[in-house]
């Protein structure tokens, strides 16, 4: 697995924290995952997080979703899930004290599903990676063939919007990944649909040229990489692009 920065490890504090919580409830080296990587975004979708018991217990008052008799949990036990991720889309990803699994909360759903993972013989900080492999194929029925990476939550992380404005004798959006990958060849390139990610571990970041909006650059990168970030700005304002206030 890529780590697109350094990682951050939890707290002492944050330690102790985990140190209390009970395993079993937890599915497979999620605990371990935290310990080692700490918080951050698997493979740009979703946000593995220390348990939070207190976020959900308002949505036990917000009728957002339907309940009936193959529902994993009923509307009062909303408020006593226990949050350990969030999707960018805003789903929820929860464990329930009295329900065996993980339980899948849409944000653009009117059921709770129930998710069902399958056993796995060794538990360490990669069996949690599977782990949410296997969630992804449950909920949108396909796999992410790209290569696995995760962005732990520095907090020391910045980033800059560019616009490569559409002209004459102007090289397209992926005409510009193409000449940035070979000039300046990257740790890692994922390419889907959507866009192109171009991983620098001088930078502690990456490159992503968005082709759905088909002009967005964006750098992101850590704030002790400012040499390195300085060299890759200027390298893409020779190349066109235009720096977003």
């Amino acid at each position: 697995m890529y780590i697109v920065s350094q990682q951050n490890p939890l707290s002492e504090a944050q330690n102790q924290v985990l140190a209390k919580e009970d395993a079993a409830i937890y599915p497979q080296g999620y605990l371990r995952f935290l310990r080692r990587f700490g918080e951050g975004t698997y493979r740009g979708w979703m946000n593995v997080q220390l348990p939070d018991p207190e976020v959900l217990q308002p949505f036990a008052e917000y009728g957002l979703w339907e309940y009936g008799e193959d529902s994993p949990i009923h509307e009062q036990q909303i408020g006593e899930c226990i949050a350990i991720g969030t999707t960018v889309d805003g789903d929820f990803l929860a464990v329930h004290p009295a329900t065996a699994g993980l339980l899948w909360l849409p944000r653009h759903a009117e059921h709770i599903k129930a998710i069902s993972l399958q056993a796995r013989e060794q538990e360490d900080e990669g069996t949690y990676a599977l782990v949410l492999d296997d969630i992804y194929r449950q909920i949108y029925g396909s796999s992410l063939e790209e290569d696995v990476y995760y962005e732990p939550w520095t907090g020391t992380r910045s980033h800059l919007f560019l616009r490569l404005p559409p002209g004459q004798n102007q090289l397209s959006l992926r005409e510009l990944a193409r000449v940035c990958q070979a000039d300046f060849p990257p740790d890692l390139s994922i390419e889907t649909l959507y866009a192109r990610f171009l991983f620098y571990r001088e930078l502690g970041g990456y490159i992503r040229l968005n082709y759905a909006y088909q002009q967005e650059v964006a750098v992101f990168y850590e704030q002790d990489a400012q040499k390195a970030f300085a060299v890759m700005k200027q390298w893409l304002l020779s190349k066109g692009c235009e720096t977003i206030s």
